[in-house]
């Protein structure tokens, strides 16, 4: 009996001893794909075997709206993600934690755009920017030019060709759309967007579906964050990536999640992203994301974009995290109402523009090209201005309460009718002018 006690004292201290040195869970919410997370995980798991990283993948607004969801009974520990605005929302809230980071060799900018939040409440780890990725051997297959700015992609040549993300679904795209607005203004800006939109084939529920289109050569050309570009090129695709002149170069973030049930792991996740050995991660082949420590630059290869040495990349916008913010859910609301849900609507007016002008290069004929300019302005219209997007009325219908449900609902219905009846008079207008260039 002495010995039975003896064996199970001994038994229990060798499993209290393994139980102590097990590695304690560290749980991170991510838009992040696991072609960035595995080797993250990997990585940061050798560097501090005592925890061990749990990812649970959302797209942006999922995981924002999944932290909110479950405040009171909170399991998360972190929240990574591209969208700075996302952060903003989730501090604005009181859903992230303050924090010191202890790492050096970070500037204070990227550009004209602070790395970390003043008031140490997330972290930028790597930085990205946004741009038009295309399928070399594809392009040469319907001769497709290279394509460099964003107006390029509503030349006619590019009609079916191309393919977004929905911004309501993909915090990148949603970065993108509000990068473009921002640096052209917001008229112009849907502009530029709805005249690009137009030869869209497709828009995809999620940010991957965009690259890996690409890739395969479904389609053409994709509006997408970089490093999808970069890592599709380091991979072997025939691919080509380029920054238009109106884009930005942001942080991707970091924030330790508020009441986190393991606050040390999250402290360390944080502290190893900003590592030397985090940021060298940022350039493997399945990642390719631009490292926030200028020193790691010099591992990088030589072709590498440097934020940090090329002025030129994001100068031309001044990106407002807080002028995105607030007009977040408009904006998103407005790209679905009159692009995502009346794509073959847009398209049809489109191609009736294209067909129009084509015949006009042949025959030119004053009232047509008038009738044609009607059709791109009604096109391009959108029914609000930046100011009404931005506005408690307009902007406090889209906050998910259950009461602004029946506003928000009201004001979607009203922009999809205007964006139908829009282009249906377009496409009339332009069918006209074709006949009368004939």
């Amino acid at each position: 009996m002495i010995r039975l006690l003896v064996v199970l004292g001994l038994s229990l201290a060798v499993a209290g001893s393994a139980a102590a040195q097990a590695p304690s869970r560290v749980t991170v919410v991510t838009s992040f794909s696991k072609d960035v997370t595995d080797p993250v995980k990997k990585a940061f798991e050798q560097a501090a075997p005592a925890f061990t990283l749990e990812v649970q993948n959302r797209n942006t607004n999922a995981g924002v709206k999944y932290i909110e969801e479950t405040r009171a009974k909170n399991q998360v520990d972190l929240f990574w993600a591209s969208a700075p605005d996302a952060f903003e929302v989730l501090k604005g809230k009181g859903l992230l934690a303050k924090y010191q980071i202890n790492a050096t060799g970070i500037p204070d900018k990227i550009g004209a755009f602070p790395i970390n939040d003043p008031e140490g409440f997330y972290f930028g780890f790597a930085a990205s920017g946004y741009g038009i990725m295309w399928n070399t051997r594809y392009a040469r297959a319907n001769k497709l030019p290279d394509p460099k700015e964003w107006s390029d992609l509503a030349k006619p040549v590019f009609f079916d060709h191309v393919a977004i993300a929905a911004p309501s679904r993909s915090g990148t795209t949603h970065l993108t759309i509000e990068t473009v607005l921002q640096g052209e203004g917001w008229d112009q800006g849907w502009r530029t967007i709805k005249e690009m939109a137009g030869n869209f084939r497709q828009v995809t529920e999620r940010s991957f579906g965009v690259p890996e289109a690409v890739n395969s050569g479904q389609v053409g050309v994709g509006i997408v964050i970089d490093f999808f570009g970069f890592s599709a090129q380091a991979a072997g695709f025939p691919v080509k990536f380029v920054y238009p002149s109106i884009t930005t170069i942001v942080p991707a973030n970091v924030g330790i999640v508020a009441n986190a049930p393991n606050r040390a792991g999250a402290e360390a996740f944080i502290e190893f992203l900003l590592s030397d050995k985090g940021q060298e991660v940022l350039l493997e082949p399945s990642i390719r994301r631009l490292p926030v420590n200028p020193a790691t630059y010099a591992k990088a290869p030589a072709d590498y974009p440097n934020p940090f040495k090329d002025p030129s990349l994001g100068s031309r916008v001044k990106f407002d995290p807080d002028v995105s913010e607030k007009r977040t859910n408009v904006v998103d609301a407005l790209f679905d109402q009159t692009i995502t849900f009346q794509l073959d609507n847009l398209k049809a007016a489109t191609k009736a523009i294209h067909e129009a002008e084509a015949a006009l290069a042949k025959t030119d004929n004053a009232k047509a090209r008038a009738l044609v300019k009607e059709a791109r302005d009604l096109v391009a219209a959108v029914p609000l201005s930046a100011t009404e997007a931005a506005s408690p009325e307009i902007a406090g219908a889209f906050t998910g309460a259950k009461e602004k449900g029946a506003r928000q609902a009201e004001l979607e219905n009203r922009w999809a009718g205007f964006a139908r009846d829009h282009y249906a008079s377009a496409k009339a207008k332009a069918d006209e002018a074709a006949r009368l260039a004939k």
